[in-house]
């Protein structure tokens, strides 16, 4: 009896089989294998096909790209104006040199502050890089410096020490807070909005002597590689007027370079600092994460994880400005960088990576600065002696999404807000409609942003998780390969300056600095002189946590070798 219900169990079991009612685990074993062959050849032909759309769309995309590059020359023509030549060698001093001649009475401060002034006139309207200034009360301040130092109240020694920059102007984007100067950001119902009081980065700096004189041109919202907005327009390179000074630090990279400002101030989430300087030729320092206080920054972090990629760092034409400017505004968390401990580069680890492994539409890394890269790695081989190994960190390829997937926030504020300056949120499809017709107070890329933020990776799902476990594990991997002693060197970004509007279509290409963000490392971006169409080539220097100084040597080493920030023509 008992025989024939297990027979007719059997029967039923294999009846339901046929029907797909029974579970992978009741299968027969031949049955099973046919099943896994047949959904590993699913699998198979899914990722050919995804694959294949990629190639097209690769494809696609550098046709684009040199489609635009032609239309772009074709436009604009070779090669656009240049800045004027400098006729007063004042503008050709580091603001550490200017400090030192300032308080031994060599110079005065008026004098100092009125050259740069007189030259901000001369390059503005060509560059349109200042969008507010200060001038008549910095000439205030200015004579009030030079009155202290005459005084002889506080001894040369003393004003080193407690004033290192009496006298010397400042200049920082509309983004960093300046008391009585605009404040917006870019956006344009922020248009009206000033500076109650500065921004403890400048509230520092101007404790140290430093005048603030210039408030210079940002991205909309700060979040774009180009800077234009609808409120102050668009700033232009001064070695080629037809490309762009990068974002959103663009107007404070292009009036250094252009010699009409000494010094300044930068902020950076995703390479905002280190773009601008790498595309006008200067350097620019992104600090370790959470060194520098974020306070009287405009847009402001929403979570402590974007808090963290964010952050205000020093701005100069000279590596030595870099360390007294950084000890300044570090304020209680300068002794974490130890910034006085000398840096021996024979003994510093050198790692490199000419690209980032062939990310998904980002383009090449120019010949240029290639070429550049190899040269300075030679430097250190035959020169410095110094351990240089050449690396691949296969996690760079996926640099820009896993930024994107980083800087999700549970958060209900999206981009539509923040154009709204969080009053309500603009209509992003009504605003697109408008732009063409020249209606809206937007710019495209702003717009389309709003469109398109809400969607790819969500906050909380599967794929963000995905893309936060891999910054962790990058994270781990620069960890465990720079240690206390060593550097990563890597472009700051694959192409020199382009011609205006051609970040559009090379969107990602910020990926090469924003990865460094997620990271939160230091990072120091160094200019190696001009390349093959006259525009600033270079390079970004990036050490462990708290290894700012090491950074800055590389920084200074490197412009002792190749030379730097150069200088527009003289006629003085």
């Amino acid at each position: 009896m008992r025989g024939e219900a297990d027979k007719l169990k059997h029967k039923a079991k294999n009846f339901l089989r046929t029907l797909g009612a029974c579970g992978a685990g009741s299968a027969t074993p031949s049955h099973a294998k046919r099943m896994d062959a047949q959904t590993k050849q699913n699998l198979l032909e899914r990722r050919k096909a995804r694959s294949l759309l990629k190639t097209v769309i690769n494809v696609g995309h550098k046709f684009l790209v040199l489609l635009v590059r032609w239309l772009s020359r074709t436009i604009y023509g070779e090669h656009g104006k240049r800045m004027p030549p400098i006729t007063n060698l004042i503008l050709m001093e580091s603001a550490t040199s200017l400090a030192t001649k300032i308080r031994t009475r060599k110079l005065t401060s008026v004098e100092v502050t009125q050259a740069f002034i007189d030259r901000c006139r001369e390059v503005n309207p060509l560059l349109n890089c200042v969008v507010d200034e200060r001038f008549e009360a910095a000439l205030k301040d200015a004579e009030r410096a030079d009155k202290l130092i005459a005084s002889g109240t506080m001894t040369v020694e003393q004003l080193e020490r407690e004033k290192p920059f009496l006298g010397v102007p400042i200049s920082t984007k509309d983004c960093i807070r300046v008391e009585g100067l605009l404040h917006t950001s870019g956006i344009w119902n922020r248009r009206n909005i000033r500076g109650d009081k500065d921004a403890r980065a400048m509230e520092l700096m101007r404790r140290a002597g430093a005048i603030p004189f210039a408030l210079t041109n940002v991205s909309e919202c700060c979040m774009w590689w180009e800077s234009v907005n609808t409120i102050h327009g668009r700033s232009r390179n001064p070695y080629d007027a037809n490309r762009i000074v990068g974002g959103s630090s663009g107007g404070e990279g292009c009036i250094q370079a252009a010699a009409a400002s000494p010094f300044g101030l930068g902020s950076d989430i995703g390479g905002s600092i280190r773009m601008p300087a790498f595309f006008n030729g200067i350097f620019g320092h992104k600090p370790t994460k959470f060194v520098v206080s974020n306070e009287g920054q405009y847009p402001v972090a929403l979570s402590e994880e974007q808090n963290s990629f964010l952050g205000i760092g020093p701005m100069c034409r000279y590596a030595t400005d870099l360390k007294p400017m950084l000890r300044i505004i570090a304020d209680e968390n300068a002794p974490k960088l130890r910034l006085d401990e000398p840096v021996d580069l024979k003994q510093v680890k050198f790692f490199y990576q000419i690209n980032d492994g062939g990310a998904h539409l980002v383009s090449p890394v120019d010949l240029d600065i290639r070429d550049a890269m190899e040269k300075v790695m030679a430097h250190f081989r035959a020169t410095v002696k110094a351990e240089v190994k050449k690396v691949y960190l296969d996690k760079l390829r996926k640099s820009a999404p896993m930024w994107l997937a980083n800087m999700k926030t549970p958060s209900k504020v999206g981009f539509d807000s923040q154009l709204a300056n969080l009053e309500g949120a603009i209509n992003p499809w009504l605003e697109l409609a408008k732009w063409p017709l020249r209606m809206s107070n937007h710019t495209l890329i702003g717009i389309l942003t709003a469109l398109t933020e809400r969607g790819g990776v969500k906050y909380g799902s599967a794929e963000y998780h995905h893309y936060v476990q891999q910054k962790q594990e990058l994270v781990s991997e620069f960890r465990d390969m720079l240690g206390e002693n060593g550097v990563f060197i890597y472009p700051t970004h694959p192409t020199v300056a382009p011609y205006h509007n051609e970040p559009l279509i090379r969107a990602l290409n910020f990926s090469y600095t924003a990865i460094i963000n997620v990271l939160g490392l230091p990072a120091t971006a160094v200019p190696l002189g001009l390349g093959r169409e006259g525009l600033p080539v270079g390079l970004q220097v990036v050490a462990g946590v708290n290894q700012d100084r090491l950074c800055l040597a590389v920084a200074c080493e490197l412009e002792r070798a190749f030379g730097g920030w150069v200088a527009p023509e003289v006629k003085a």
